[in-house]
């Protein structure tokens, strides 16, 4: 193994220390290489990045090599105990056995279930999606917007008929017998929605007497039923956050699969209505790019989907899943929230806008009684966190 101490922060080793998590990844990704490769390929320069999730990720430049690879390489070695490994190989393995044109992430080189490392292609130092919102060009940011849509549309597409093999990948790396989406099986995420929708209305009488009516309690069970069903499965990422991707001349390619699975594809659609909803600081959109966004991933899915082609069915689908989104969230965030005034970047500022819109898009759809509860919601958050929230936009549109 090959290391230049002067390229890390990393101390040496020395006899009978334990190695570094950067210089332990990187050792064992060389021993996997060596034995997909059959010859030894060290690598150089590894630079720590930090990665958001229990792994950790290394860039190292292949020293030498008698095959084509590319200059640098990405790791991903897993602690042990951890779940995340499976399924993050199960992802990358589907994409990889995909056509090139398929594939909208980096190609997965060699991989060891037993010593939970992942080998990809490194695709460089190209900005993210959460860059270009951060920074100051609103036409780059609203490419890279419709560029990321369309991404995920093609996503869907090209796994939809992919469940079993994932499932079969996903059994093989994990040990387990089941897999998410299989018959009479939920796994965690999964009964999270079922969750929020039975404690929420307590949530929201017990903190701001809020009633929520028989009516709306029916319309998220019917949401949240449409969210498990069979129809429109696909491939998900789940982490739809703006920097777990990266913005490439050839698109977007999607880089974390650490909670990848298959499930209804309008799940993630929703995440074009209420932007990054899950990511740890989602700010807002401007009018109308969320309906440009969601004109853009349909455009790849139609073909395999025709029914969606059809704009009310689509409105449906799309605001029963905003719904069960914006539920979700409250349910996870209001017992987080600090118990004072909230400023226009804030958790708060974003449920009641998140509220708002959708008391907004449920009137257009004709569903009065959401709207109104909806409104109330909203209304009821800004009094507490307010007065006159607004979540604020996204750097490059403001």
């Amino acid at each position: 193994m090959i290391l230049d101490a002067s390229s890390t922060d990393e101390p040496s080793i020395g006899a009978g220390a334990e190695p570094s998590p950067v210089a332990h990844a990187v050792a064992t990704a060389e021993s996997v290489l060596g034995q997909r490769f059959g010859s030894a390929i060290p690598l150089a320069e590894p630079e720590d990045l930090a990665g958001s999730g229990p792994a950790a990720v290394v860039r190292a430049r292949v020293a030498s090599s008698a095959f084509s690879l590319p200059r640098t390489l990405v790791v991903k070695h897993y602690p042990g105990g951890n779940d995340s490994f499976a399924r993050e190989a199960a992802s990358y393995q589907l994409f990889t056995a995909l056509p090139t044109e398929d594939r909208v992430c980096p190609e997965l080189l060699a991989h060891d279930g037993d010593k939970r490392v992942l080998v990809i292609e490194d695709l460089g130092r190209a900005p993210t999606l959460e860059d270009k919102l951060r920074g100051s060009d609103s036409r780059a940011a609203e490419t890279a917007l419709l560029s990321w849509a369309r991404s995920l549309g093609r996503i869907h597409a090209s796994t939809a008929s992919r469940e079993a093999d994932f499932h079969a990948l996903l059994r093989r790396l994990s040990g387990k017998p089941g897999g998410d989406g299989e018959a009479g099986y939920l796994d965690g995420e999964e009964l999270v929605p079922l969750a929020a929708v039975a404690e929420l209305p307590a949530l929201l009488h017990d903190s701001f007497g809020v009633t929520t009516p028989d009516a709306v309690l029916d319309a998220v069970e019917r949401a949240a039923d449409n969210a498990r069903s069979v129809s429109y499965r696909a491939f998900s990422p789940v982490d739809l956050w703006p920097d777990n991707n990266l913005i490439t001349g050839a698109g977007v390619r999607f880089l974390d699969f650490e909670h990848g699975r298959m499930r209804n594809a309008l799940a993630d659609v929703a995440h074009l209505r209420v932007p990054f909803a899950s990511s740890p600081q989602p700010l807002a959109l401007p009018a109308g790019m969320s309906e440009a966004m969601i004109a853009a991933w349909r455009a790849e899915v139609v073909e395999l989907w025709p029914a969606l082609a059809d704009d009310d069915l689509l409105s449906a689908y799309t605001l029963g899943a905003q719904l069960v989104l914006v539920w979700l969230s409250t349910w996870r965030e209001l017992p987080r929230l600090p118990v004072k005034k909230a400023g226009p970047t804030s958790r708060a500022a974003a449920l009641v806008t998140w509220w708002r819109d959708l008391a907004t898009r449920a009137e257009q759809g004709g569903d009065t009684g959401v709207a109104e509860h909806a409104a109330q919601v909203a209304s009821a958050l800004d009094a507490r966190f307010g007065p006159d929230l607004d979540l604020a936009l996204y750097p490059a549109f403001r």
